[in-house]
C-alpha cells in the first residue's frame, strides 16, 4: 500500500479500475455483464457439510452473517466486522437489504473482548451495531484501520488500537499478537473520503494455544499479497475468506475475489481450514444469492481439494478449528 502526499492509499499491485461514479452507473445499468454466465445451481444443491457437534473446550467459530464471525478461543471472544442492521447503507431505508436473519442476536452474544474492523465500508463498519455492542460490552478493545480513531471517538469509544499494513501489537496479558496484513480493496464512506484509510486483513497468533487465525476482511486477488502472508506466518489454522460479490468480473475483480480466487488464497496462506465470508446476506453484485457456495464447490472440485477444508456455514452454525 502507498500513501501519497494527499494522504490517500492505493493498491500497489493491481489498480482498482472501474470504480468511478460513471463506472458504477454503468454497472447498475448492466454495461459490465459477464461474457460467460455462471453455471446453473442444481435444484438439490447444498454445500457438503461435516455435521459434527462443536466441542466446548476447543476453539470455535460461528458465522453470524456476511463478514461477521464470533470466535472463541482460550477464554477470549472476538467479533469480525459486526453488522446486525437490516441494510448496509448510509441511509437506513435505502440500499442493500439483508436476505436472512443474523445467526445470533447481539442480546444472545456472550461477553465480547475484541472486535476487528477491516475497513470503513457500510457492510463492514456498521454504526448501529457498533453502538449497540459498545453499550452492551463497554470494555471491548477495537482493532481498527489507521485513521478511524476519530470516527470511533465521535461514538464515545476510546478503547481502540489503530493498524496500518504490517503493524503488529502484542497483548502480553492475553499472550496473543495481532498483525494487520495487506488486502486488495479500497475504502471510503462518502465521495470525499475515498481511500483515506487503509483496508486491512488481520493475522492473530494465540501463543498459548499455538494457533493462527487469518481474517482476510474484504479483498480482490493479486498473486503477491497472499503469498507474502503465507511466507510470513507459515500455516494458518483458520482463515475467514470472502467468496461473494464478484460478478460481473470486469467491474468487481480488482476489489472482490471470486470463489476460485478464494481457493487460491486458501492455498497461498497455507490454510488448514477456511470458512467462506461475504456472501448470501446482502446482494452487492450480479451473481445469484446462492451462487457463491456452488461456485466454491466447483472450484474445490477443480482443485481436487477436500470440501471439509473450505467450509460454508449456515447462519448461527458453530464448528471447531
Amino acid at each position: 500500500m502507498k500513501s501519497t502526499h494527499r494522504k490517500k492509499y492505493t493498491n500497489p499491485y493491481k489498480k482498482e479500475d472501474h470504480r468511478k461514479f460513471l463506472n458504477w452507473l454503468g454497472f447498475c445499468m448492466g454495461l459490465y455483464e459477464d461474457s460467460h454466465p455462471r453455471p446453473e445451481i442444481p435444484n438439490n444443491f447444498s454445500y457438503p457439510q461435516k455435521n459434527l457437534q462443536a466441542k466446548e473446550h476447543l476453539p470455535k467459530v460461528t458465522w453470524i452473517n456476511h463478514s461477521t464471525f464470533l470466535l472463541e478461543i482460550d477464554g477470549l471472544r472476538m467479533l469480525t466486522d459486526p453488522i446486525w442492521s437490516e441494510r448496509c447503507s448510509p441511509i437506513p431505508f435505502i440500499g442493500p437489504k439483508r436476505h436472512h436473519a443474523p445467526g445470533k442476536s447481539i442480546s444472545e452474544l456472550p461477553r465480547v473482548d475484541f472486535v476487528f474492523i477491516s475497513h470503513d465500508h457500510y457492510d463492514h463498519l456498521d454504526r448501529a451495531s457498533i453502538r449497540e455492542l459498545h453499550k452492551k460490552f463497554p470494555k471491548i478493545t477495537w482493532k481498527i484501520p489507521k485513521g478511524l480513531k476519530k470516527w470511533f471517538k465521535r461514538m464515545n469509544i476510546e478503547n481502540v488500537i489503530e493498524f496500518d499494513w504490517w503493524d503488529a501489537h502484542k497483548l502480553d496479558k492475553n499472550n496473543m499478537t495481532v498483525t494487520a496484513v495487506p488486502s486488495q480493496h479500497f475504502s471510503g464512506r462518502h465521495p470525499f473520503g475515498v481511500n483515506k484509510t487503509p483496508w486491512n486483513g488481520y493475522v492473530i497468533e494465540f501463543h498459548n494455544m499455538g494457533k493462527k487465525l487469518y481474517f482476510a476482511g474484504d479483498t480482490g486477488y493479486n498473486n503477491i499479497h497472499f503469498n507474502e502472508i503465507g511466507s510470513a506466518f507459515g500455516q494458518m489454522d483458520l482463515s475467514l475468506i470472502p467468496i461473494g460479490a464478484y460478478s460481473p468480473k470486469k467491474f468487481m475483480q480488482t476489489v472482490h475475489v471470486s470463489p476460485d480466487e478464494a481457493v487460491h488464497i486458501h492455498r497461498e496462506v497455507n490454510s488448514k481450514l477456511s470458512v467462506g465470508s461475504h456472501h448470501s446476506t446482502f446482494l452487492l453484485s450480479k451473481e445469484k444469492r446462492h451462487q457463491p457456495p456452488f461456485d466454491l464447490y466447483c472450484a474445490m472440485e477443480e482443485a481436487e481439494l477436500d470440501h471439509n477444508t473450505f467450509r460454508v456455514l449456515k447462519p448461527g452454525q458453530t464448528i471447531n478449528w
